[in-house]
């Protein structure tokens, strides 16, 4: 296959020389096009650019004098080169020229030749490595297009330098990443483009390519890279750099693939941080408190120092979830959460530890005793009333003081007799801290028994009912019963429910163990009806979760049902202090029981808040007088005043009485004395089983 050479020279001699020389090429076929002056070459290269260059048309070289008739110098060569920069120019120039034929090279052409140099032995030769040379030059440059396009399309930033850790190339990726253009950044040093940091300590760290380069090997880098761009904005990054080997296997540089991770980095930051803090509250939850506690009891033995651990627990914390809702329990305990943090110092760790329980670490106190200051300061901000929406709530705490070392050398034990302190301070009257002592931790035990026994009372038959007669004072005969469970322990005995009632509302059991109360009293009461006995009201104490348990009505009605009973002989009792702690709801459900049938009684009344305007619009049928009333009310005149203004009440609202706790025959008298309908105490009788309850009926009937 022949090659087009344009030849451009006006010397005729001279052109004839090179034609020749050509000609004699055994290789290659050259058809060597000849023009005398520079304009005519430009019209030929501007007609052959629009043909590949090895087409039939197509120009393969251009050979040219600098020193035309039309033009002369480096100019020459400027023109032609601009009109055809693909096509390899080799300047023929005389000796004296030659310092103008190296400029040239300079501006772009492949070589020069001294016209004294033409000849038929070396001139092909020549020619024909320029020719290859351009050629092969093309294949890598079409290679080197299609490898920037491949890097430019993947997602990662890719970097490499030389030996020395001079930048060489970045892709587009880099490039955005880095805010460095590839012409601005090469030849720059490494760590001019690349800055990065640790960003756990915050300090400059040295690049991955010049370990890569120093070490000959593949690294990476610490998870914790932070890239430092142009602008100074930072990117967290992961970063892999490997060496460049030459064919001898020499390094000769390094490359580098980096990418951003701020997002994946984040996500991972923040699925930490929710595994180790209350989603609620977002304090530190158990797994966090575990490890400062381990931590600071680590540190506290090192420098024989004490710390200590407050368990506090808000107190009747169940009442605002049963009357509000768990919305508003939610934002309570927000509220706590924040008192919390409030009261204690930066360094300590106030924990959520579940529920209504936090726990206080206090890193680091001097004696036992300054833990009261910072007790003292949770009882107080925690007392002062809690807006929660439209509501304004009061709460207490009970806190329990665990002290290391005097209480406990390691974690476990010292949080778990922490628990036992809060427990007595609940038990003994709330609203109060308490240090732990060791007599407490068999308490706890204890009462850990009774939980674990509850859970198997129903399903073992464990429970019983007892019955407390109601009497009419004026004829004494027995005209209802309260059911009153009882626990009978394989172990304890008969268990009163004082004892375990309140166990069963904190663990959860009291829902299960009412609605066997309610089917229990009710199939007796209609028990009692079929053996021929008088009708007597069955009354069932009622909790705050059963009433609001949101099937309690269905319940009701289905014990009625399966037992027989009708339902104006079941009487359900419920504490004033509940009833006014949601009104609203309440009314709704005690209506819908009224339309049943069923009667509402309200127990303990007068201890409560309730006011005349609230009974009025309530379906109640009975106030039963608290006992605390009727006890003294022989010995003071405040509780006599208390007992006769129920009574009156009662008449005026057309509401069944009846005076709890009546233990003798003085209160009796005075009972009777002042047209008090019915009574109840052990003057009557204490609550028996249903055998002897019969008994009593058949006794008065």
């Amino acid at each position: 296959m022949s090659q087009n050479i344009l030849l451009i020279e006006d010397d005729l001699s001279y052109a004839t020389a090179v034609r020749q020389a050509l000609a004699c090429s055994n290789n290659l076929v050259y058809e060597v096009e000849w023009v005398k002056h520079c304009i005519e070459g430009l019209e030929r290269l501007v007609e052959a650019g629009k043909q590949e260059r090895h087409s039939p048309n197509g120009i393969a070289a251009v050979l040219t004098n600098l020193y035309l008739a039309d033009s002369h110098g480096i100019g020459t060569f400027d023109r032609l080169f601009c009109a055809a920069p693909q096509v390899p120019i080799l300047v023929l120039s005389a000796l004296q020229d030659e310092d103008v034929a190296k400029l040239a090279v300079q501006h772009g052409a492949q070589d020069y030749l001294l016209k004294t140099k033409v000849d038929t032995a070396s001139f092909p030769k020549v020619l024909a490595s320029i020719v290859e040379r351009v050629a092969n030059a093309e294949v890598r440059f079409g290679e080197k297009e299609c490898a920037e396009a491949t890097l430019n399309s993947i997602g990662d930033g890719v970097m490499s330098t030389d030996v020395w850790g001079n930048v060489t190339y970045l892709n587009a990726v880099a490039e955005s990443m880095t805010g460095w253009s590839r012409i601005e950044a090469a030849g720059c040093p490494l760590e001019e483009i690349f800055r990065i940091i640790d960003a756990t300590i915050g300090e400059a760290v040295e690049s991955p390519m010049l370990r890569a380069i120093r070490q000959n090997r593949t690294v990476g880098h610490t998870p914790n890279c932070v890239l430092v761009r142009r602008d100074g904005g930072e990117a967290a990054i992961e970063v892999s750099a490997a060496p460049i080997h030459d064919r001898r296997g020499h390094v000769t540089g390094a490359v580098m693939v980096f990418h951003d991770v701020s997002a994946a980095r984040a996500l991972s930051t923040r699925m930490a941080h929710l595994a180790q803090h209350d989603s609620l509250t977002d304090l530190p939850n158990r797994i966090l408190l575990k490890d400062r506690l381990t931590q600071s009891l680590a540190l506290a033995q090192r420098h024989r120092k004490k710390l200590a651990v407050l368990y506090v627990d808000v107190d009747r914390f169940k009442h605002i979830n049963d009357s509000l809702g768990h919305g508003i329990g939610d934002l309570m305990l927000r509220s706590v959460a924040q008192r919390l943090l409030a009261c204690v110092r930066s360094s300590d760790t106030v924990s959520r530890h579940g529920g209504d329980e936090f726990v206080v670490l206090l890193a680091d106190v001097t004696q036992a005793e300054d833990a009261i200051v910072s007790v003292d300061k949770i009882l107080l901000a925690l007392s002062a009333p809690h807006r929660v929406e439209r509501h304004d709530l009061s709460i207490t705490a009970s806190v329990g003081i665990a002290i290391y070392p005097d209480d406990a050398t390691d974690a476990g034990t010292l949080m778990r007799n922490a628990d036992f302190a809060m427990l007595h301070a609940k038990n003994n009257g709330r609203n109060s801290y308490q240090f732990f002592k060791p007599e407490m931790n068999m308490r706890a035990l204890d009462r850990h028994s009774l939980e674990n026994g509850l859970r198997n009372a129903l399903d073992r038959e464990q429970l019983v009912l007892h019955y407390q007669p109601k009497i009419d004072l004026k004829t004494g005969a027995v005209v209802g019963a309260e059911a009153l469970v009882r626990w009978r322990h394989p172990e304890r005995g008969l268990v009163l429910p004082s004892q375990f009632i309140p166990v069963a509302e904190e663990c959860g059991f009291i829902v299960p163990i009412s609605r066997w109360i309610l089917r229990e009293g009710c199939a007796q009461a209609r028990a009692w009806q079929n053996a021929g006995l008088p009708a007597v009201s069955i009354a069932i104490n009622t909790s705050a979760v059963e009433l609001r348990s949101g099937d309690f009505v269905a319940e009701v009605r289905a014990a009625l049902v399966e037992s027989g009973l009708e339902a104006r002989y079941l009487e359900l009792e419920l504490t004033e202090m509940f009833l006014m702690q949601d009104l609203k709801t309440t009314s709704l459900v005690l209506h819908e029981l009224k339309s049943m049938g069923v009667h509402i009684a309200l127990d303990d009344f007068g201890t409560g808040y309730s006011s005349l305007r609230y009974l009025k619009g309530l379906p109640i049928d009975t106030l039963k007088i608290d006992q605390s009333f009727v006890h003294d009310l022989m010995t003071d005149d405040s509780d006599a005043s208390v007992v006769r203004a129920v009574i009156g009440m009662g008449e005026s609202l057309h509401m069944l009485v009846v005076a709890e706790g009546v233990e003798t025959r003085e209160q009796l008298e005075f009972l009777r004395e002042h047209n008090c309908p019915q009574g109840q105490g052990f003057y009557f009788s204490q609550p028996v089983i249903a055998a002897e309850f019969r008994q009593l009926l058949e006794s008065t009937g």
